[in-house]
């Protein structure tokens, strides 16, 4: 019995590298895809949780224990969902769309280390608390796994994997390299430049308020990279979700 258990937890473990993994590639090799995916799942899971969380809230702000108005509640659930998966979608395509495919890869594995670190952390809290994963992750995850990934990010431009333009060479790329109609790959590519460029400038100018290393740390949770953990939370949450559904039917 403790042999097929194990074997059992290994399988789900391995799907859920797998689920990661795939996720990482979509991203890679079919930015558009994994941007429609990722707004169908926003819009999805912030339906089902935002009606959850209005019909529960909603003795807090007024008067009598259930809302008056289902459809009005239901038209507020669906208005938060889908404005939240449109914007879930367009930070997946401009984080994973541009022309570097070197920077693009290195993006997806940075992105699969965020999902990963949110899933396992979702799974523990199952474990241990039977935390509910969509719950609990879809509300809180995207700003501690954009802070993963923006840390990451920061790595890689750190040892040089990335590489970080000075000014002279994004004017020189806007004025030169850019066409009149550019594609949505060439903005995303000037626009990751411009990000890097930026966190920098953020960078230096808190060394003038604070230590140098609180400055860094800083710098990386202003960062517009923390936006792509909102994505990653989406994943980490789906993922962990399943696997909380496959453990317990195990």
């Amino acid at each position: 019995m403790i042999v097929v258990r194990f074997v059992v937890n290994a399988l789900i473990l391995a799907g859920e590298l797998a689920s990661i993994a795939g996720a990482a590639w979509l991203g890679f090799h079919h930015p558009y895809l994994l941007a429609l995916l990722t707004a169908v799942l926003a819009f999805g899971m912030g339906l089902h949780l935002d009606r959850a969380r209005l019909a529960h809230d909603y003795p807090f702000y007024f008067e009598g224990a259930t809302p008056r108005s289902m459809v009005l509640l239901n038209l507020m659930a669906s208005g938060d969902a889908a404005l939240k998966a449109v914007v879930a979608g367009l930070v997946a395509l401009l984080t994973f769309s541009g022309t570097d495919l070197d920077r693009r890869f290195w993006t997806a594995v940075v992105f699969a280390v965020a999902i990963f670190a949110g899933s396992s952390l979702l799974r523990r809290l199952s474990r241990s608390l039977d935390a509910r994963p969509s719950r609990w992750g879809y509300f809180r995850l995207s700003v501690p796994l954009g802070f993963v990934f923006s840390c990451g990010m920061a790595l890689l431009a750190w040892i040089g994997q990335i590489k970080v333009a000075t000014l002279t060479e994004i004017g020189k790329r806007i004025v030169f390299d850019l066409p009149e109609k550019p594609s949505i790959d060439q903005v995303s590519e000037l626009l990751f430049s411009l990000k890097q460029y930026i966190d920098g400038i953020v960078a230096s100018l808190l060394t003038t308020v604070l230590p140098v290393e609180w400055a860094q740390i800083a710098s990386l949770a202003l960062s517009v990279n923390v936006l792509t953990g909102f994505v990653a939370a989406i994943f980490a949450v789906v993922i962990a979700e399943t696997v909380r559904m496959l453990e317990r039917g195990a």
